[in-house]
């Protein structure tokens, strides 16, 4: 029988590369020296007698060869993991990594004290929680689960409702002390907003200001919602939060509450391939879990 011409486990480099454009970043996904992926790469090249990435400073980009291998080399991953899904017994598919990309908020003022009880079910687990203001693209394993305010209308995606959750307008008693609250929208449009960037909102279900009033603009702008909170925490203003996140702060009292109440979603998805998987499944099961034990915390009370 004719020997396989190249090492099978190459193609791990080889994904993890092509999905990072980095071989410092592929090194921190495999958990090995950068050198060793360039080693792992260069002896695929010369196993395929094929040139797969152009180096350049700004980093690997996949010539014509790589990309048709990277559709070969998803297809043998997909095929590994519905393998290890059929056949694995509970105990071991319950171990090894599950990583969660999370909206900020969501992240981290419910998921990561629920995670914290999870990992101490399930301590052969090795959970990471990736909360970021990004959309995380599961096809190229950025995530083996992703928190999403949208849900997903293409790719090999399975998605499930979380939740609704509601948002108010939000701003310190100290604030409220010092400059008199709105009474209506046209009185909002005198108080000082505190919003995200507009050219750097990742996803519309952002864009919450057009919705209140066409006139409203932020004072004072960050992509990032925990910095948007401690800065309406610290009296800069007037600021659109999460329910689940301002009813905790004792010193943030709602503003206009009756007049401006907002709903979005937060949809849990995971890639096709992987939903079946033991330790993907439980996880994905605990959140939904959590979200329905305490869905009370999603929405405003007067």
């Amino acid at each position: 029988m004719q020997s396989t011409p190249y090492n099978w486990d190459d193609l791990r480099f080889f994904l993890a590369v092509a999905r990072s454009g980095r071989l410092t970043a592929a090194a921190r996904l495999l958990g090995a020296e950068h050198t060793t992926v360039s080693r792992r790469i260069s002896n695929l090249e010369r196993d395929m007698n094929a040139r797969l990435f152009e180096r350049r400073p700004q980093g690997y980009t996949l010539t014509e060869q790589g990309n048709k291998l990277l559709v070969c080399a998803e297809e043998l991953e997909s095929v590994a993991i519905a393998a290890q899904g059929e056949i694995s017994g509970s105990d071991y598919a319950l171990s090894g990594a599950v990583r969660i990309g999370s909206p900020e908020g969501f992240g981290t003022y419910f998921l990561a004290p629920c995670l914290a009880r999870l990992s101490l079910i399930h301590r052969d687990l090795d959970i990471q929680l990736v909360a970021r203001p990004r959309v995380f693209s599961l096809s190229k394993r950025e995530a083996d689960i992703a928190i999403s305010l949208e849900r997903p209308r293409e790719g090999r995606l399975h998605s499930r409702k979380l939740t609704d959750y509601t948002l108010s307008l939000y701003a310190s008693k100290a604030y409220l002390e010092n400059t008199p609250a709105p009474k209506n929208l046209t009185e909002l449009g005198d108080h000082r907003i505190i919003g995200y960037i507009d050219d750097l909102i990742f996803t519309q279900e952002l864009d919450y200001l057009p919705q209140i009033s066409k006139s409203l603009h932020s004072k004072l702008s960050s992509t990032s919602l925990i910095a948007q909170m401690v800065a309406t925490r610290a009296g800069a203003g007037i600021c659109v939060l999460p329910t689940f996140m301002a009813a905790n702060e004792p010193d943030l009292v709602p503003v206009l509450a009756e007049k401006v109440q907002l709903t979005r979603s937060f949809w849990l998805i995971v890639h096709s391939d992987m939903r079946k998987l033991a330790r993907i499944k439980t996880v994905s099961d605990f959140i939904a879990s959590e979200v329905r034990s305490q869905k009370a915390r999603f929405f405003f009370e007067g």
